[in-house]
């Protein structure tokens, strides 16, 4: 036989095989020609064969498929779980990764209707997450539903989020998420907006619904559990969300944390008391014969003789269904309930863990609720005894509103409970133990409570009894019930409600407080893991509610999780509602666990933990801590809920609670604080609370008050990572006035991303009133601020609200007050939410407007916001409504008057051809008023800075008149009136930053960039990074302008800072310092804006991080503004101090260090000194003199007895310093040349 000898060269996806003869002999054609056919198929089959061998070769044995996406790390660096719906050791998929949705995929069955992977956007949106929920802010990522529009035949769309497939779970696999369900748009949920399902590969038919929240519309991301529990084949888990019609991002997902899917690592030798199983897997001996697969091959439940094990599948067994109730069990599947709507049914059965499953269901029937129970009963059963007990395992479901809970009762010589589970324990299937001894012929009765609800039932599934539980031929007669419990002396939604209703408060003597004989026994335990909390009660003949405590111990369900009791729902509750008790977490270990309190709310589900403790409270059993938990103002009825976790369970640790009592929690209780409203938070809040329905509260600080500056004030900080969602409320008590109040206080709004500060009015029926807000960048110091609130006829709340629109910033309060009559003259007025006391006079009245309200004319934005939904003051100009020579005049509430000169700086909008005049005067009470500005030009659809000087020690008012010039659709307006306690500074001065922003603003308009500069000093920055020093004074107390560049929000983002609107110029310099440190990412530009248009003048990529000076020549033919845009980085900060600009004069004509120095005039020096020595000796004379005349004679001033006031300086916003002309900083010895690396100079058009 011819033999060959293959030859394998491999190149980029290609073989080439070369064949010859054993001894290298190169064939004849003819001799090719006879084997070709041969030689292709052997030949090719064997290269077939090399390269799978090398391409196992250069797999990874981890990363075969059958290791991939089982929830185990079969590679140290876990390369076989990416992608797998979760990414590598964590098990966590958080849409954060480059990889993105973790493996999972979009199935639309309605093509615009689907989810995606997505973020929030660079503004607040009105729809779907304010934020991610992993990282807290707008760069985060999460998957959302695009927007959905009803369709004409009004059908329903659906939208399917797949994973990848799985291997088999454990039966203590769960999913943790995060959802966001919210009806931004009011269309209502139709159907079923959210839920999960699995789905077995090679079974399409058989998909098991695992998971259905509650349908209540919540602005806010929550968290909740899917029990996928044990699936034995490989799977894929499927996100459902069906709408007719619906906003984007409605329906969201992120943070998905798969726990405990995977089975335990066989081990060599299994621990005392633990079971092997066939495959090396450890279990303990209460997982054997149960019913389920604990080991994952089953071995578990092979050697179950004697045990009798009904799964329903194939009939009842020997269960009898019958019972003297009108509301029957019956047996039955998820498919047979329904497979089209998940809201009904268990979903899948616990045998299986399928839809086709069989169970044993009670819900509300079809013709309603006649009677709220159903039992049905084993056969009868012997006596048993405490060496042979009878065990039964059960797996209970109960879900929804309309499971009232599930009893176990034996019926011997009565009928008597032996076990219960109270209420709703979720979407997961549950397991029981109950342990029967009995020296009588007994049966087990296993009986459900239903309330008639909307939703949900009661199920049980895979009963197990032990071989102690033997069947007798004994044919007694029924067992005697027990009388039925007393009717309740009132109705149900009054139990546990903190108000006596029944004579002998009978309705709250088991609500779970301690204070009753009987309070603890309100507690009911409704863990489903391994551990359980007990009610420890003092039997002794003088036993008292004190001596009783609940303990963790441990439990029967197979879960890992927490241990949970729960009182009756509860409440509603007022505002000072408080959970005190005592706890102890006592033993030897370092850490005993952890132990929390939560709300579970009637409407909106699980709530967010209130309080929580991690560690040890000592090594002692008597090591106890004392709580108070603000519980606060719940509109719903509610559960409190204590949860908790130990690492261990014996002696030597213990978690413990007692003495627990729900304190002031009456609804209509109101306390009093003796200041009322009025509150400077050194002890409290006063007579405010946290609103429980917003998203987060506020928080008090310690060393960051206006008060005193090392005592409390009220704040929100932005900047926390552990921040959630959009709103956070203060609420005051309910208030009753007659008369027009003021309320006045001091606030902070700091950060270059910031949100919104608004104080609102709520009336009794929920109407909410804005009466006063503010936003953007107000730098890092306080603001006083005035807010009217006009007389009501009802009792209303006062609001202090933040919303949280940005996520690097700071909100504070302090110094509220709350008094009767009308609030003084605001120093600052953006005339949102309030007029503040501007008045009108004149042929024509100022109209209060925003850009929804205007009509044929007016500014389309207003100023403060730069939105259409911001307010100003307009007035019509047009000759229909103010002829040519027609006045009006709008007038401020009259001020007090002052020996210093104050500088008024306003905005103003003029519109249309031939608007008028606007003329700004300042009059005072007594004498002629004086103009202290004037415009009467149309200058393009844009708000205009102006400003004057205001000097008067009468008492004074300001007037903004318009004079009509015939127009037609013409208008004058002004916004954001503000009066500075300092003069107006030159418009070719040096801006220093010491006393304000001088002309220079930031921009609100969210399409224009997306953060501020900010305001701030050294010695008064306690959160951001910046300069050691400002460039004015070269002190930690001068000022600056800066931009930080932090992880809370996304890189590249920008902030600009605009100039006024200045004239045309043949040559303008701009001066202005600037430092950039630890920021190698970010940069600075100059603009020159004009005519809508940005035309690049500068780029600054580095200052080598020390303060540089940049000069900058403007030439425009045209008006424009001076605009400095600052790019964030990543990190670290730029900062800005001491900008000029000197109008129609170039840098070269203004630089103080190009001048030279005048040669000294030693003569002129010499006659100087004796001149002034000459005076000196005068006024010494004169001195002596005086003093010798009036030695004895008497005061007659009067203002020995008191302070005077003349030097008093009414500005509490700035530092107390005095600011030189000429600053004379260290640095300042010569110009910094600027390397053209370092920046780039060039002329560009941006649209």
């Amino acid at each position: 036989m011819q033999r060959y000898r293959l030859s394998m060269i491999w190149s980029t996806g290609q073989v080439r095989v070369n064949c010859g003869d054993s001894a290298g002999r190169v064939q004849t054609a003819g001799e090719r020609g006879k084997t070709k056919m041969r030689v292709h198929v052997k030949s090719w089959a064997l290269v077939v064969l090399l390269s799978l061998h090398w391409a196992a070769a250069q797999t990874d044995p981890c990363e075969a498929p059958d290791k991939k996406c089982d929830f185990s790390c079969d590679c140290s660096s876990c390369s076989d779980e990416l992608n797998c719906g979760y990414m590598g050791k964590t098990f966590v998929c958080d849409f954060e990764d480059a990889a993105g949705t973790c493996g999972w995929t979009v199935e639309s069955l309605n093509a615009p209707y689907k989810w995606e992977r997505r973020q929030r956007g660079a503004s607040l949106p009105d729809s779907g997450p304010s934020s991610d929920f992993t990282t807290g802010t707008a760069t985060g990522w999460f998957m959302g539903v695009t927007a959905v529009q009803m369709s004409a035949d009004g059908k329903i769309s659906t939208a399917v989020l797949t994973s990848p497939e799985m291997k088999q779970s454990a039966p203590t696999c769960r999913l943790r998420l995060r959802y966001f369900l919210w009806d931004s748009g009011h269309t209502g949920f139709s159907g079923s907006p959210l839920w999960a399902s699995v789905l077995r590969s090679g079974d399409s038919a058989d998909e098991a619904v695992v998971w259905r929240p509650e349908d209540t519309s919540v602005r806010g991301w929550r968290e909740d559990t899917i029990f996928l529990g044990r699936i034995p084949t490989t799977f894929r888990i499927r996100f459902h969300s069906q709408r007719s019609e619906g906003r984007s991002g409605d329906m969201a997902l992120d943070q998905l944390e798969f726990l405990d899917c995977a089975f335990p690592a066989p081990l060599p030798e299994c621990p005392p008391g633990m079971n092997k199983c066939n495959n090396g897997v450890c279990i303990g001996s209460r997982q054997m014969c149960d019913g389920t697969d604990d080991c994952g091959d089953g071995s578990d439940e092979f050697n179950c003789d004697g045990y009798r094990l009904c799964t329903f599948e194939d009939g009842l067994c020997d269960w009898d269904l019958s019972s003297l109730s009108n509301l029957k069990w019956v047996r039955t599947t998820q498919e047979n309930i329904s497979i089209s709507d998940p809201q009904k049914g268990p979903g899948r059965d616990h045998s299986n863990n399928t839809a086709s499953g069989h169970f044993l269901y009670v819900t509300v029937p079809k013709g309603g609720l006649l009677n709220d129970w159903a039992a049905f009963q084993s056969p009868r059963l012997e006596p048993t005894t405490s060496s042979q007990p009878c065990k039964m395992v059960m797996y209970t479901h109960q879900f929804g509103r309309r499971s009232g809970g599930l009893t176990v009762l034996v019926a011997d010589t009565i009928v008597h409970p032996v076990w219960e589970r109270g209420g709703a324990l979720g979407d997961v299937w549950v397991k029981a133990e109950v342990e029967i001894v009995t020296n009588s012929t007994f049966q087990i009765l296993i009986m459900a409570a239903i309330r008639d609800f909307t939703y949900g039932g009661v199920a049980v599934d895979s009963i197990t009894l032990s071989p102690g539980c033997r069947l007798s031929n004994v044919n007694d007669t029924w067992a005697k019930f027990p009388d039925p419990p007393p009717h309740p002396c009132t109705q149900p939604e009054k139990m546990c409600d903190f108000n006596d209703d029944c004579p002998k408060a009978e309705d709250e003597s088991r609500c779970g407080d301690f204070s009753f004989e009987n309070g603890a026994s309100g507690w009911t335990d409704s863990s489903i893991g391994s551990q359980g909390w007990v009610l420890y009660k003092n039997e002794s003949s003088e036993r008292h509610s004190a001596d009783d405590y609940l303990y963790v111990a441990e439990a029967w369900g197979q879960q890992l999780t927490e241990a949970q009791t729960r009182t009756p729902l509860l409440g509603p509750s007022g505002p000072a509602c408080t959970l005190s008790f005592d706890f102890a977490l006592t033993g030897n270990p370092a850490h005993i666990g952890e132990l929390s309190v939560r709300v579970i709310d009637s409407s909106l589900g699980i709530l967010p933990k209130l309080w929580e403790f991690a560690g040890k409270t000592g090594t002692e059993e008597e090591a106890w801590r004392h709580a108070v938990v603000p519980v606060g103002d719940r509109k719903n009825r509610f559960q409190l809920v204590f949860e908790a976790r130990a690492e261990i369970l014996n002696r030597s640790a213990e978690i413990k609670v007692k003495n627990v009592h729900f304190i002031t929690c009456n609804a209509n209780y109101r306390p009093h604080f003796p200041t009322g409203v009025s509150c400077n938070f050194e002890d409290g809040l006063c007579d405010w609370y946290q609103d429980t329905s917003d998203n987060f509260d506020w928080t008090l600080v310690d060393g960051m008050d206006h008060t005193v500056g090392i005592g409390k004030s009220l704040a929100v900080d932005l900047w926390s990572p552990s921040l959630r969602g959009v709103f956070g409320r203060l609420l005051s008590f309910p208030q009753s006035i007659s008369t027009d109040h003021c309320l006045s206080f001091f606030y902070k709004l700091y950060g270059p991303n910031t949100g919104v500060l608004s104080i609102k009015l709520l009336a009794d029926d929920g109407y909410e009133t804005v009466l006063w807000t503010r936003s953007g960048a107000h730098g890092n110091m306080w603001h006083e601020a005035h807010c009217p609130v006009p007389h009501q006829l009802t009792s209303f709340q006062l609001m202090f609200e933040t919303v949280r629109s940005g996520f690097d910033g700071q909100v504070a309060i302090d110094d509220v007050a709350f008094v009767d009559g009308l609030c003084s003259a605001p120093r600052l007025c953006s005339f949102e939410g309030q007029e503040c006391g501007y008045s009108s006079s004149g042929d024509i009245r100022w109209l209060y407007r925003n850009g929804h309200t205007a009509t044929r004319t007016g500014p389309k934005t207003d100023h403060t916001l730069e939105t259409e939904l911001g307010f100003y003051m307009m007035v019509n100009t047009g000759s229909d409504l103010l002829p040519a020579g027609g006045t009006s005049t709008l007038a401020s509430p009259v001020r007090y008057g002052t020996a210093h000169t104050h500088c008024l700086h306003f905005w103003y909008h003029m519109g249309g051809a031939d608007p008028g005049s606007l003329t700004v005067y300042m009059k005072p009470v007594k004498g002629e008023r004086v103009k202290i500005f004037s415009d009467h030009l149309n200058q393009g659809d844009v708000w205009r800075h102006g400003n004057g000087n205001i000097s008067s020690v009468e008492d004074w008012q300001l007037q903004f008149e318009v004079v009509a010039a015939g127009g037609k659709n013409t208008h004058v307006a002004v916004d954001d009136i503000f009066i500075s306690p300092h003069p107006c500074e030159a418009q070719d001065s040096t801006c220093s930053l010491e006393r304000g922003m001088c002309s220079w603003s930031n921009t609100q308009n969210i399409n224009v960039d997306k953060l501020d500069w900010e305001l701030s000093s050294r010695e008064a920055e306690k959160h951001y990074l910046t300069p050691q020093e400002d460039h004015t004074l070269g002190t930690e107390r001068g000022h600056f302008l800066f931009l930080s560049s932090s992880n809370r929000t996304a890189a590249n983002e920008n902030a600009q800072l605009l100039s006024p609107h200045l004239p045309p110029t043949k040559g303008t310099c701009l001066r202005f310092w600037a430092i950039k440190q630890q920021s190698p990412d970010s940069q600075l530009k100059v603009w020159r804006k004009a005519g809508g248009q940005l035309h690049e003048m500068l780029v600054i990529h580095e200052t080598r991080e020390m303060w540089r000076r940049f000069d900058i020549n403007i030439t425009s033919p045209e008006e424009y503004q001076i605009v400095l845009e600052g790019i964030k980085g990543t990190s670290g900060f730029w900062a800005l101090d001491d900008i000029e600009y000197t109008v129609g004069v170039d840098c070269a004509r203004t630089d103080p260090l190009t001048h030279k120095k005048k040669p000294i005039n030693a003569g002129g020096i010499a006659a100087s000194v004796i001149v002034v020595l000459l005076l000196i000796g005068t006024l010494i004379a004169l001195l002596v003199y005086y003093l010798k005349t009036h030695q004895a004679t008497p005061s007659s001033s009067s203002s020995a007895a008191g302070f005077s006031n003349e030097v008093y300086d009414e500005d509490l916003t700035r530092d107390h310093i005095s600011v030189s002309e000429i600053p004379n900083h260290p640095r300042e010895t010569g110009f910094n040349n600027v390397s053209q690396d370092l920046v780039d100079f060039r002329e560009m058009e941006v649209a």
